[in-house]
């Protein structure tokens, strides 16, 4: 039942160029103002407004069967480290903001911080998005600034500067829900662009973890949804260890690096719910300084 439900959730026809992966992390983020019950954990109005026709298929998914824990768990991945990261984007103060595999993120239409956002992503997921933007009439806070890149293939800083990105100032980056789907030496190849940023620079990372690591609830999603998403077409490749993913960090100079648990990542307070969403011992989140 769990791969049936995921399956239809994902399935989508040939013709769309949208990762499917941005699709439902958008949805995950708008179902959440429908289905789940205060206190919410992370408000995004215009994740809706940005699916245009895909909205009322995917939300309704949620609708119906929010409270499986396939859905419920998929929410709460999405918010966590959602939240997780935008908190510390603010406390942070950085002036540039770039987003890996940026999807179907609404930051730069609802924040007002006056810092330059770059949103990184595949050429055909960002052309689509450009488009859903345009079809529902968004408007932004003088950006983002969209950068297309495969991050398997095309040499990201060289992207990133033609683009208008200042090398000298330092940055905050995101690389959420990506890492399951890059390849190690990939993923790799991404943290060593990265060395080339200004000190200072921090960067928050999500990555699955090695089976042996999850709880119960960890493990039930994973192998429902794995195979799920690998008939699909978009399989997880990589799992880490907190120990296996900090050398590949520390290699290319963020000599400070901490891991957190997805469940531990948010206020205590917002586990206290009278819904569906719970804490899932599934994946972690990386957060990382560049010190030289």
């Amino acid at each position: 039942m769990l791969h049936a439900l995921f399956g239809s959730l994902v399935g989508m026809d040939s013709s769309s160029t949208v990762s499917r992966t941005a699709l439902t992390s958008a949805a995950a983020r708008a179902a959440h103002l429908l289905v789940d019950h205060e206190p919410l954990i992370f408000v995004d109005p215009l994740a809706q407004v940005l699916l245009g026709e895909r909205g009322d298929e995917l939300i309704a998914y949620h609708q119906r069967f929010g409270s499986h824990p396939v859905l419920a768990g998929a929410r709460a991945e999405v918010l966590c480290r959602s939240l997780f990261t935008e908190t510390l984007l603010t406390e942070s103060a950085l002036p540039q903001y770039v987003i890996l595999g940026a999807g179907l993120d609404t930051y730069a239409y609802r924040s007002g911080a006056g810092r330059s956002v770059f949103e990184v992503d595949h050429p055909a997921s960002q052309a689509w998005k450009r488009q859903a933007v345009e079809t529902a009439g968004i408007s932004a806070h003088g950006g983002p600034t969209f950068v297309p890149v495969d991050l398997e293939r095309d040499p990201l800083v060289e992207a990133l500067v033609e683009a208008g990105f200042d090398l000298a100032r330092p940055s905050f980056v995101s690389l959420l829900g990506v890492s399951m789907y890059l390849s190690g030496s990939a993923l790799e190849g991404v943290v060593a662009a990265l060395a080339s940023f200004a000190a200072g620079s921090q960067i928050v990372v999500d990555y699955m973890l090695t089976p042996e690591l999850r709880d119960d609830a960890g493990r039930a999603y994973a192998e429902a949804v794995g195979a799920a998403v690998a008939e699909d077409g978009e399989p997880w490749l990589s799992f880490y260890t907190p120990d296996e993913l900090t050398p590949i960090f520390v290699r290319h100079g963020f000599t400070s690096v901490r891991h957190v648990a997805l469940a531990d990542s948010i206020d205590l307070g917002l586990w206290r719910r009278t819904d569906a969403v719970a804490r899932m011992g599934l994946s972690g989140l990386l957060h990382a300084t560049r010190q030289s």
